[in-house]
């Protein structure tokens, strides 16, 4: 009996996968359809409203030219300066998932244009001559090449000399006050949400939250639960993270890493003259905790990570690339893999989403306020609500995926440089993240304290427990101060 009911689990198994690999592809080939259709959309309708093509990442990449500091864009014999200071750290920040996303239709485009290549070339003899020229005069000037999309090249020229581009949005983002609160004030610092210890202040904690969420993740759940001892000794800062909640949108930054890291230290390090603190940090933040810690070692007294999106690279693995699989796998079950996938996968789909969602935020708020009438849902919404197209993509793209070569040597940092507690939390049932990833950690930090925590997910690992959580990190800070 047991053995046919083993039979029975292994087919359903068996066909359940087959099923949603059949619906996933025919549904992710419709939707790389859609995607391919809106990006001509949208050039229209940005053309029409805003007078000029924006760029997107649908282009081909171009041929980029470094030379005395200088980034140079050969463009049908043409170069033109992008970057007027050195920024070969800059350019590796930035994921090439960006710009690379294999799909159906790009497949077939992409075999239709090296056909008529192939076609060109064999009536006649220019592009081969041209081809030799340019290599000729590489030779001659010795300059080093590498690739950069031109919609990347399109975003840097607004800093050209050290001039920023206007904090204008998109026609798709939204201008009210909440979003474009910090350009009233002239002031690029994040959104810092500061509660705690006032006077006589002990040592100090840093909150980051994840992708598409805001400093409420914290504030609405740990400040309130923290007890009067820990308030009176702890000073607490959590952040929105560039692009996110209340903190500036600038519409020509492109997330990366030193940006989101840069932008921590001048908002709260450097004008709270943080000396020695505690990081705790959820998903994407995780990323910025780690990389935090490392440039700052002899100043972090403890690390916890709620459910920390670490894959080991399999050897012969692109990372970003294998980072984006893993993170989206492109499938429609289960449904959060499915929204990382839309959102991961479809530069111009997701923009639609944003359009209808973070433009008409105020609606969607009142609507959620009028129907839950439940504050901790209404909350995770307005986080949800809160940011651009332009930073979602980005941060998306460039933390998540475009650090994944980098996540292991910071681990490795953190192992044998730091002597901080290192604390793991993950939720079990947590779909996004599977919980084999903080077991990842773990098993590259040996000395790690891991916590799985039953019949939670990678919200309700805080959300629902927070009263415990904030026990729980009160001891974590209490231990690492003894």
């Amino acid at each position: 009996m047991a053995a046919v009911v083993q039979k029975t689990k292994v087919v359903l198994t068996t066909s359940g996968k087959f099923l949603n690999d059949a619906l996933s592809f025919i549904v992710f080939t419709l939707l790389d359809v859609l995607d391919f259709v809106l990006c001509y959309v949208y050039k229209i309708i940005d053309f029409f409203i805003e007078a000029d093509w924006k760029p997107c990442y649908c282009s081909s990449a171009k041929e980029a030219i470094t030379s005395s500091g200088k980034i140079l864009l050969s463009e049908q014999g043409e170069s033109k300066i992008v970057r007027l200071t050195s920024s070969k750290l800059q350019l590796e920040e930035i994921s090439d998932t960006l710009y690379t996303r294999p799909s159906l239709v790009y497949e077939v485009s992409k075999s239709t244009v090296k056909r008529l290549k192939v076609e060109g070339t064999s009536s006649g003899s220019g592009s081969s001559m041209i081809q030799s020229c340019e290599k000729i005069k590489k030779r001659r000037t010795g300059r080093s090449t590498f690739t950069i999309n031109s919609t990347i090249v399109e975003m840097l020229q607004g800093r050209i000399g050290g001039q920023q581009s206007l904090p204008i949005p998109r026609w798709s983002d939204c201008d009210c006050k909440t979003c474009t609160s910090w350009t009233s004030s002239g002031k690029e610092t994040l959104y810092v949400k500061a509660d705690g210890a006032k006077d006589n202040v002990q040592e100090d904690v840093l909150f980051i939250h994840g992708f598409i969420s805001t400093s409420a993740f914290w504030t609405e759940t740990l400040y309130p639960n923290f007890s009067k001892s820990a308030k009176s000794k702890y000073r607490l800062f959590a952040v929105d993270l560039l692009g996110f909640g209340r903190s500036p949108k600038p519409t020509d930054s492109l997330y990366t890493l030193r940006e989101h890291l840069d932008m921590i230290e001048r908002s709260v390090l450097e004008p709270y003259k943080v000396k020695g603190f505690h990081i705790v940090a959820h998903s994407l933040g995780c990323i910025l905790a780690l990389a935090l810690a490392v440039k700052h070692r002899g100043s972090v007294k403890s690390l916890t990570l709620l459910a920390p999106p670490y894959f080991p690279l399999p050897k012969g693995e692109q990372a970003t690339q294998y980072m984006m699989r893993r993170v989206a796998p492109r499938r429609v079950w289960p449904f959060i893999a499915f929204g990382a996938s839309i959102a991961c996968w479809y530069e111009h789909i997701s923009r639609t989403i944003c359009l209808l969602i973070c433009k008409n935020h105020r609606l969607w708020e009142f609507l959620t306020k009028l129907v839950t009438r439940n504050r901790i849902r209404t909350y995770l919404m307005e986080g949800f609500f809160l940011h651009t197209h332009n930073a979602a993509w980005h941060t998306l793209h460039n933390i998540i995926c475009g650090t994944a070569g980098k996540i292991e040597g910071y681990l490795d940092e953190v192992k044998n440089r730091l002597k901080c507690d290192i604390t793991i939390f993950h939720g079990k049932d947590d779909e996004l993240i599977p919980v084999e990833c903080s077991y990842n950690v773990k098993s590259r930090i040996p000395r790690a304290h891991l916590k799985v925590v039953e019949k939670k997910d990678h919200i309700t690992i805080v959300v629902g427990r927070q009263k415990a959580f904030a026990m729980e990190l009160e001891e974590i800070w209490r231990n690492a101060s003894d």
